[in-house]
């Protein structure tokens, strides 16, 4: 098939490299001028790291390379990218700085017509794909909140921008600062500011537990979350294993001793108590949204005064004060100086180069997408996303997922009938809304339960890790190196049948 790709991160990248080897054509759309989504050089923002150690942040067929750090820095993971790409000979593959501008179905909706631009072009004309795969991420276009007041604060000469926006702290030196949010971006970008800016108010609606990365200054972080066990502990959809049913049954109390004796060791070792920083609720919400490290330097900031957070704050309005000094009033009455407020105030999840019906086709009445295995529409043929699995294991399940695609594709996956999928999806959904209070990315956050998802793929699949790899992995941490016969063997499979 001569197959579209839009968007070159991980997930783009990884269907461009799975799909090439089942002999499809292959193109791949990015509108930044190199591989890498959230970690373009465009886009990454100052004193961005991998949440992973390099050892599982990683494709199967390509370790992270031995001389990086434990947690590398967006330059180090975009090297990376490139790295891959020249691996699997994908540069004439890509088409970057192009922008998709609309991608429909034909008229017979046989297949898609995809109008794509060139930086400083005119719009191109329409180009015909037989199957379109949608992977640009769904952490590429923040959310910038509609400040009160946002005029006069910019009349006053002060800025507003999104934390993937700020990729220079030059911008923010000698600055009074505001950062919006509580979140990875918000606090690492916090504690960068915090050594160039005049000063840095961090205002947070909702405090968040973190992680050190490493527990008590000597267990790293890997062998608590990374693993089978550390997935365990949280109740999923359904409990099928032995060791679930008995953490979640007879074994109850020990998940909870766990789970309570992580969030003491983690309030202790941060200073939490003494910072006011002890979030509202137990340790375990953490699987409400998403696991977040803390960030180095963060919490020392905070006792030194070099960072202040607001915690239960909004910001009420945007304003100038008497001085004509621009400033941010928050919901509790204090003002504090504002020159530059910068929001990690979350992501839109939209396709923006479908029109409005073929988006209102992949969603739920509350906007949540019905995607089967996180890959497979209902209702919109020829189309399979990738990337819309965010997980613990960010680049090992857009794999795992592109080759859910090709099995798809040849016909080795025995999909359900529709009407079942969509059972399956609503039930899942439904669960996830209810599981994470809304924090699950309109259906496409499957975190804490990477494994779970990347085993259900399998399944499909027929090509499920042996059974002492999988139980190794309740105790180590899962390598990607793992997974990297899976490709060669549905290939195989798929020759065979040929």
């Amino acid at each position: 098939m001569k197959i579209a790709v839009v968007g070159a991160g991980f997930a783009g990248l990884a269907s461009a490299k799975v799909l090439r080897e089942f002999g499809h054509d292959v193109t791949v759309f990015d509108k930044t001028p190199d591989v890498g989504g959230v970690w373009s050089a465009s886009r990454r923002y100052s004193g961005l790291t991998t949440q992973n150690n390099k050892g599982s942040y990683a494709f199967s067929d390509l370790p992270m390379p031995k001389d990086y750090p434990e947690w590398p820095s967006g330059e180090q993971v975009q090297g990376y990218l490139e790295r891959y790409v020249d691996l699997h000979d994908l540069r004439g593959t890509l088409r970057l700085s192009t922008e998709v501008v609309r991608a429909e179905l034909t008229g017979d909706e046989s297949g898609w017509s995809l109008t794509a631009r060139r930086a400083g072009e005119p719009v191109g004309d329409p180009e015909a794909f037989d199957h379109l795969v949608v992977a640009n991420g769904i952490f590429s276009e923040p959310v910038l909140p509609r400040f009160d007041g946002l005029a006069q604060l910019l009349r006053a000469g002060g800025t507003v921008v999104a934390a993937s926006q700020l990729t220079s702290l030059e911008d923010a030196r000698g600055k009074h600062v505001v950062v919006v949010g509580y979140g990875k971006s918000a606090c690492d970008v916090a504690a960068e500011l915090g050594r160039v800016a005049a000063g840095t108010h961090v205002v947070a609606r909702h405090l968040l537990w973190k992680l050190p990365k490493k527990l008590g200054n000597a267990l790293n972080y890997k062998y608590l979350l990374l693993t089978r066990l550390g997935e365990g502990l949280f109740r999923y959809q359904t409990v099928a294993s032995g060791m679930e049913k008995f953490l979640h049954g007879p074994g109850d109390g020990v998940r909870r001793s766990m789970l309570g004796s992580v969030g003491a060791v983690s309030t202790r070792q941060l200073r939490l108590k003494e910072l006011g920083l002890v979030p509202r609720g137990e340790f375990a919400d953490i699987a409400r949204s998403t696991v977040s490290l803390a960030t180095e330097g963060f919490f020392e900031q905070v006792a030194e005064g070099t960072l202040t957070v607001h915690r239960d704050a909004e910001i009420e309005r945007l304003a100038a004060d008497d001085d004509g000094r621009p400033v941010a009033v928050l919901d509790d009455g204090t003002t504090v100086r504002a020159d530059l407020v910068v929001c990690g105030t979350g992501f839109h999840q939209r396709v923006p180069f479908l029109d409005d019906d073929l988006q209102a086709r992949l969603l739920d009445d509350r906007g949540n997408f019905q995607l089967y295995r996180q890959v497979l529409p209902h209702d919109v043929p020829h189309l399979t996303f990738a990337g819309y699995n965010s997980s613990l294991f960010s680049p090992l399940s857009a794999e795992i997922a592109a080759v859910w695609t090709a099995g798809h594709l040849a016909g080795a996956v025995k999909v359900p009938p529709v009407e079942v999928r969509r059972d399956h999806v609503a039930s899942r959904v439904d669960w996830m809304e209810k599981r994470t209070e809304g924090k699950h990315a309109r259906g496409t956050n499957v975190i804490p339960f990477s494994l779970h998802q990347i085993d259900e793929m399998l399944d499909d699949l027929d090509l499920q890790l042996p059974a002492p790899t999988r139980a190794r992995q309740w105790l180590l941490p899962v390598d990607p190196k793992a997974y990297r016969h899976v490709t060669s063997r549905l290939r195989r499979r798929v020759a065979a049948g040929a």
